[in-house]
């Protein structure tokens, strides 16, 4: 048994059923080392150099930092393996939400509580985007869209009254999924961290109808707001629409994106 201090042996009982004759190692089981032969310490050492880096470097680290030899292919299994544990109990969790099973809004209230959601496309490999359209008519699609989330709480302004984030207030949710099934996503988040407590709720996006149509399902009593960036970016592009022959017009109206791009 390979564990944090390096390789062990584990010596244990072993049963065998005289009807069905199944064989088993009840030690196993409670020590959590069942059909394996890495400690949950260092499955956890893999899973976290698993989804930093390149399986490769991660098994480099593994060596460097904890003295470990492992096969590269242990953390990509290991790191998988962990991830897909992850995913069955986010499942879980989801459904709870769903079905308002949900534990008692206990602890103080929550001033200003922010949710936020987005997208973005990344690369696959072609399994991942069989069957998918392109951007572009007749050519297949090379990205998935990744919608990521977070939520977060406000107390404080800056010297310019903006909102400050608290600090290491975010928790954060991101799924390559639909947008129904990530809206249901962070909708159980928001509840874990709080949502029913907060005196105000705001829902932050870049202005996507598939956003705001998730905040009408799952947050309904929450403020709406464009974010600084994006509204600031729509009026620059409101400008040079409605001013295209007039340059000092179209720099007062826009200045804000402007002033944001310089």
């Amino acid at each position: 048994m390979l564990t944090a201090v390096g390789v062990a042996e584990c010596v244990r009982p072993y049963y065998l059923c005289e009807h069905c004759h199944r064989a088993q190692f009840p030690v196993d089981v409670e020590l959590d080392i069942e059909n394996t032969e890495l400690s949950p310490g260092v499955r956890r050492m893999l899973a976290a150099v698993g989804q930093e880096a390149p399986f490769e470097q991660g098994r480099e680290q593994m060596e460097l930092l904890a003295g470990l030899s492992v096969s590269t292919k242990a953390v990509e299994r290991t790191a998988e393996a962990i991830g897909g544990d992850i995913a069955v109990r986010q499942q879980r969790e989801l459904q709870r939400a769903m079905q308002l099973e949900l534990g008692m809004a206990m602890g103080p209230r929550i001033p200003v509580l922010y949710g936020e959601m987005d997208g973005t496309g990344i690369p696959v490999v072609r399994k991942e985007s069989a069957d998918r359209a392109g951007k572009q008519d007749g050519q297949p699609a090379h990205t998935r869209e990744a919608k990521l989330g977070c939520v977060f709480t406000q107390t404080t302004v800056d010297e310019e009254g903006y909102p400050l984030r608290d600090e290491a207030s975010t928790s954060y949710v991101g799924a390559i999924e639909s947008c129904e099934e990530f809206g249901r996503r962070l909708y159980a988040e928001a509840c874990r961290r709080g949502w029913a407590r907060a005196e105000k709720r705001v829902v932050l996006g870049d202005g996507a109808d598939w956003i705001w149509n998730q905040a009408d399902l799952h947050f309904p009593e929450a403020t709406p707001i464009v974010d600084l960036y994006h509204a600031r970016e729509h009026l620059w592009s409101l400008a040079a629409k409605l001013y295209v022959n007039d340059a000092p017009a179209r720099e007062t109206l826009g200045y804000g994106q402007k002033r944001q791009s310089g």
